[in-house]
Parts: structure tokens; C-alpha cells; sequence
């Protein structure tokens, strides 16, 4: 495959640049409870690839989606800009972007995803010390503080594209001073599907090619469930992807990234 600069454009970044700070900041949500929630013993991973795209099923109850769509429909969503800036990819979709450390830390220690994260059992084998750092990138710190809301209509859509890693500061719960720390997989938390009205809007990853003279593997499609959260490695090591047009109802997402110490 080409080098990625050559192959396609870049998704926007997951913390926003210096001159994005001069925009009025929106009140922090007052967000809704994250319950109920199942446990992180009914739960487990599941490879959707192998060491790149990873799957938590049924990660939010089908009641906590609904509460959360509810609520999240009230909130200031922009839309997209349609011609994207140079690099970016075309997305149409609205938004809705807060920095948020509290919500991240709700959605990193409150829900099971931490304990799946920390001692990681994928498709019923569990991972040591040593393979578990080479996964997540690093030792493990939580979420991006970075909270960014999708909401994608009929009609709208990610073209394909690559997400950027960054070099972020991470809370401390035990000192002033951050920590420094880089995003290494990105979390997508999928609220509607088929069940709830909405048709199209999944997530397809186009795989390299092993070599020049072999052909690429066929795409690998993540279907939109209720509920499921599902993590894909980023920056150098992200495999293009794409979210395909929504021909009917509402497609509504709640990202994030896994955070690990520089």
C-alpha cells in the first residue's frame, strides 16, 4: 500500500490545534447516569482483527443508549464543514466536542472498561503483562479527556481515512502535575443500529496487502449494534476505514481514545 500521506486523507484530530482554543468553550453536559450497566464478568473481547480492531458487545445496555440518545439530541451539535480543510477527510456529520475529565474517568472506571482493558481476555485467552503493554501501545492510563459526540443523518458519512495518535496531558489522581501521555487505540461507543431505525453507517477497515504482488484482504466490516464499543489501533499503525452513508434514521457514536504513558 502507499505510504498513507499518499493513500488518503486524515480524520480531524483528536485533541483540537492552538487556534480551535479562541472558540467559545460549551458548558460541560450535566450527563445522564451510566446505569444500569452490565458487569464486567458478563462481558468479554473479541477480536473483530487480530491485533488491530477489537469489540466489546453489548458494552452499554440497550436502556442506557436510549437515556443517552435522548440526551444527547438536546445538545449544541455543529455541523460539519462541507468542504473539509487540506489533508482532511470529507465528513458530514454533526458534532458535538468537550473537554471533559470526569466523563472520561465515569466512562473509563465506572463501566466495566477498565477492568476489561487492565486484564484483557480476548476470545478467551488471557493476556499477560508483557503481551498486554505490546497491545494497548504502553501502560495503560484511561481515556482521552476529549469527549467528541457524532450524530449521522441520511445522507451523511466518513470518507476514507487514517486517525492521527497525539500527544496529550493526562490527569493525575495522586499529583498536580500531568502526565504525559499519547493516544494509541480509538474507542467507538455505538448507540443506534438496525434495531433502533438505522440503516447503513458501519464502519469498514481496509486491510494492507501483505506485499506489492499480493492483493489486499477483503474489508473487514464492524455492523452497528446497540451498545458495542469497539477499539482500533491509530496514527502509524491505523488501518484506513470509513463510515459509510446513513440511508435511514440516526447513527449516533461517542468517541474516545485509550491513553498510555509516554
Amino acid at each position: 500500500m502507499p505510504p498513507k500521506s499518499k493513500q488518503a486523507k486524515k480524520g480531524a484530530a483528536a485533541n483540537p490545534p492552538a487556534n480551535d482554543t479562541a472558540k467559545p468553550k460549551p458548558e460541560t453536559p450535566n450527563w445522564p447516569p451510566m446505569q444500569p450497566l452490565v458487569p464486567a464478568s458478563d462481558l468479554y473481547l473479541t477480536d473483530l482483527l487480530p491485533d488491530q480492531i477489537i469489540t466489546i458487545p453489548h458494552f452499554w445496555t440497550t436502556t442506557l443508549c436510549k437515556t443517552y440518545v435522548n440526551f444527547l439530541a438536546s445538545l449544541a451539535l455543529t455541523t460539519t464543514p462541507g468542504k473539509p480543510k487540506k489533508g482532511d477527510a470529507v465528513r458530514v456529520n454533526d458534532r458535538f466536542q468537550i473537554d471533559d475529565p470526569l466523563f472520561a474517568e465515569r466512562l473509563w472506571s465506572g463501566t466495566a472498561l477498565k477492568e476489561l482493558v487492565t486484564h484483557p481476555v480476548i476470545d478467551g485467552e488471557a493476556l499477560g503483562e508483557a503481551a498486554k503493554r505490546k497491545l494497548w501501545g504502553g501502560d495503560v492510563l484511561g481515556l482521552n479527556s476529549n469527549i467528541r459526540i457524532y450524530r449521522y443523518s441520511a445522507g451523511q458519512f466518513f470518507d476514507q481515512h487514517y486517525d492521527d495518535a497525539n500527544n496529550i496531558s493526562f490527569p493525575s489522581s495522586t499529583s498536580s502535575s500531568p502526565i504525559p501521555a499519547r493516544t494509541t487505540w480509538t474507542l467507538l461507543l455505538y448507540l443506534t443500529s438496525p434495531a433502533t431505525g438505522c440503516q447503513g453507517g458501519e464502519t469498514v477497515f481496509y486491510p494492507d496487502a501483505p506485499s506489492r504482488r499480493e492483493a489486499a484482504p477483503e474489508p473487514v466490516v464492524a455492523e452497528l449494534e446497540v451498545g458495542m464499543a469497539l477499539l482500533h489501533r491509530h496514527g502509524k499503525d491505523c488501518l484506513l476505514h470509513e463510515g459509510k452513508e446513513v440511508t435511514q434514521g440516526e447513527k449516533w457514536v461517542i468517541r474516545s481514545d485509550l491513553c498510555v504513558r509516554r
